[in-house]
């Protein structure tokens, strides 16, 4: 894609810190963590921050959409109905 600089967030504090780390990981998630670790030298800047669950919501129900209706690029366009009642609620 061309990306140089790359900001990646999540809700799993233990996760994101092993992915800053170089070491290896042994837990069941360790060849994710591991393939993560091995891209970071592809990039000039690469970022990992927490963010709390409570503050994405709204794009774990755009994910949960898209994977329901099986597509693969679910922010092209415009945000599912569902989404949208659900953040007007």
């Amino acid at each position: 894609m061309g990306l140089k600089d790359l900001q990646i967030m999540g809700d799993s504090k233990t996760i994101i810190k092993k992915c800053q780390s170089s070491e290896q990981d042994r837990s069941v998630r360790g060849a994710i963590i591991k393939d993560i670790q091995e891209i970071k030298t592809n990039f000039n800047n690469i970022c990992f921050c927490y963010i709390p669950r409570t503050d994405h919501i709204f794009a774990h129900l755009v994910a949960i959409e898209a994977l329901k209706k099986g597509e693969e690029h679910y922010l092209a366009g415009a945000i599912p109905n569902t989404v949208r009642q659900a953040a007007e609620r």
